[in-house]
């Protein structure tokens, strides 16, 4: 986040010195100047703000940090710093609002959690101001090597944070908020091994630990144990069925297993207690989408925004049902959202791309890119994605899973042909191929499953850098695969039913072609692809839940495409006749054809029950969830060519492959 020169660093230094000792006089010239060389620094910028304020320059105050914000939204110093100043001009709910959402960035700001329990008692809301008394109470008890800790994890300095845990740690090895700490930080850096031996370990030192209970289970789905936070989910549950937080997480955790209904009722059950709360009406509608009970879900999306006007996610969770048309009033109501800069980060972001929708709907297509272009320019503030670093990796598959590699591996790994693999880009047409098998008799619809992905970061090294995944590939035991693709199988074995057959459709299997068929020799593989302009661009236009940041800028997502074009290629050479490509304007136009190839492929008898996929009742969590419950239809092939004026970086990223895509 800031700059880790020597010089920088003594500046900043020397300005807290100042500012500690009332100096903010001196302290503002001197990050004025420092500021000239180095404009975007977010440190100097946010002591700036607090030396503005001092002096009661409120202007200049504002000014740095509407800069601040644009470099780091959810920056909580900042947006607590914003609260001090709405509060110095006496404007209590605006200054309440920014302390709240500086508490929901970085909960380890005493002075936000103190002013809200002030204001919320002037205003007679007397459990608001306890609860962030509490919060008080539990900061101040805290060693302050803790608050440095979590300070450090929520300005997103990972690693300074990973060093002061394990030094405090060292001292101190049975405190178990600096294990869960400890846990939090190595879950953000991937290193979910160690992050699970000392949550469990924690919680054996302090079983009736809540917390510690909760970050467990969001630990273990991470780790696709989600029958084991299932059980967690159920036992917190078990210990008070009244509790809402205990219920919303029971409800999170069914939903995740594929027990809709128990989702929604439990969702229900929540709102009987808090019956106008936003984010638990907005789940349900998530829920309700999945499940296939679409007006339902337009409901309580539409509870959910008149109980928070600014509540974006309900607004994107209307957006992404792709067949939902906004009103003027819902319109009206966005806009005036994403312009107050009382509006939270994450909320804006969900109101850009469904302001995208809503004016692409209308056939209003410069303003409709402005808002994609500025939600995903937003998204990419807090990515970390790197093209460079992607191609790096596809280059590597290459390098590495080559003929020999798989003569080595000829009769290794494990037999099972249950899985059918449909791989590929998102937005390519996966959910209806997945649709398509999922009406076989013979085979199960799953999710994007995780465990591939999962499977391929437990060979990676402590940070997942490149260097042991996939160079190791060569050097593990025919035993080793084999137990591999055993752990996949019973991994996914909790998302299927009973058929012979089950579809993973996780687009970014593509990467992991090598590692697929060394696991699991048998299994099928099919590439989901689709004209690279359409592809490419839905990809742009979508808000994904998690994951897939190649998408949030039209070079990064074209020069994924073109990498992805590539490797196939290579798949192909190394593996001939391993994988089958479907286009999906071929599905378009040859309906039939398609699912009979599809199906010959797979090894599977024709139903007619596959062509009248959309009759098929089951959930879908994709964007496609409600396109795919309808009659194919050809009116989306061409949607790009709206915006073709703006697309003129992805044609340029897409290169040769804008043509070759087939080949």
């Amino acid at each position: 986040m800031v700059d880790n020169d020597q010089n920088s660093s003594d500046v900043i230094i020397t300005a807290q010195k100042m500012i500690s000792q009332g100096h903010f006089d001196k302290a503002d010239q001197l990050l004025r100047t420092f500021l000239s060389e180095a404009p975007d620094h977010a440190d100097a910028l946010y002591m700036s703000a607090v030396c503005a304020r001092y002096m009661r320059r409120f202007d200049d105050a504002v000014q740095f940090l509407d800069k601040l914000q644009k470099i780091l939204p959810d920056f909580g110093r900042g947006l607590q710093e914003r609260g001090h100043l709405f509060r110095e001009q006496g404007e209590s709910e605006k200054a309440l609002n920014a302390y709240v959402r500086a508490t929901q960035a970085n909960p380890a700001l005493e002075a936000s959690w103190r002013a809200q329990s002030e204001i919320f008692a002037k205003l007679g809301r007397h459990g608001e101001a306890q609860n962030a008394s509490r919060q008080v109470e539990h900061l101040q008890g805290l060693p302050r090597e803790l608050i440095g800790v979590t300070n450090f994890v929520h300005e997103g300095k990972l690693l300074k944070a990973e060093n002061l845990c394990r030094f405090f740690l060292q001292r101190n090895p049975r405190h178990v908020e600096g294990m869960r700490l400890l846990a939090d930080i190595g879950i953000r850096l991937g290193v979910l091994d160690e992050a699970d031996f000392l949550l469990e370990s924690a919680i054996e030192f302090e079983p009736e630990n809540i917390q510690l209970r909760l970050d467990y289970i969001q630990l273990l789905r991470k780790r696709q144990k989600f029958e084991a936070a299932l059980a967690q989910a159920r036992s917190l549950y078990d210990r008070d069925k009244n509790n809402p937080v205990f219920i919303s997480q029971y409800a999170i955790e069914n939903l995740q297993t594929g027990n809709i209904e128990e989702a929604i009722d439990l969702f229900d059950r929540v709102l009987e207690v808090l019956p106008n709360d936003p984010a638990t009406l907005t789940s349900r509608g998530h829920a309700l989408k999945t499940w296939g009970q679409q007006e339902k879900a337009i409901s309580s999306y539409r509870l959910a925004y008149r109980a928070k006007p600014d509540h974006g996610d309900a607004f994107y969770g209307l957006a992404n049902l792709k067949t939902y048309s906004f009103t003027d009033e819902e319109i009206a109501l966005m806009q005036d959202a994403e312009a107050s800069d009382q509006t939270a980060f994450r909320d804006r972001i969900h109101l850009y791309f469904a302001l995208g929708k809503a004016f692409e709907d209308r056939k209003e297509y410069e303003a409709s890119f402005s808002y994609y272009a500025r939600g995903n320019e937003l998204k990419r503030i807090n990515s970390t994605y790197s093209a460079d670093t992607m191609a790096e990796e596809l280059e590597n598959q290459k390098k590495v899973c080559t003929t020999a590699l798989f003569s080595k591996f000829e009769d290794a790994g494990h037999s099972a042909p249950d899985p059918i693999f449909i791989v590929g880009l998102p937005r390519a047409g996966s959910t209806l191929l997945e649709q398509i098998l999922a009406s076989h008799s013979q085979v199960d619809g799953t999710l994007e499953l995780p465990n591939i992905l999962s499977l391929s970061q437990s060979l990676r090294g402590r940070n997942h850098n490149s260097g042991t995944y996939p160079e190791i590939l060569g050097e593990l035991t025919p035993e080793r695969l084999k137990e591999m693709g055993e752990e996949y199988i019973e991994g996914t074995r909790i998302h299927r039913q009973n058929a012979p057959y089950f579809v993973d459709k996780m687009p970014n299997n593509f990467r992991h072609i090598g590692l697929i068929h060394l696991i699991l020799p048998n299994a099928k593989i099919i590439d989901a692809r689709r004209e690279p302009m359409a592809c490419c661009f839905s990809g742009f236009k979508q808000l994904f839940a998690e994951g897939q940041e190649f998408t949030y800028g039209l070079e990064q997502i074209g020069r994924y495409y073109r990498g992805y074009v590539e490797l196939m290629r290579h798949w192909d050479s190394v593996l001939p006749g391993k994988i089958l490509r479907v286009h999906h304007e071929d599905v378009v136009d040859d309906l039939e054809g398609q699912v009979r190839r599809i199906l010959d492929y797979c090894d599977l008898p024709f139903e007619q029950n596959c062509l009248e996929y959309y009759a098929t009742e089951r959930s879908v969590r994709t964007a496609s969830s409600e396109q795919v419950r309808r009659p194919i239809q050809r009116s989306g092939l061409a949607q790009w060519k709206n915006f073709e004026p703006y697309l003129g970086p992805l044609k340029e990223a897409l290169g040769p492959v804008l043509t070759e895509y087939r080949a």
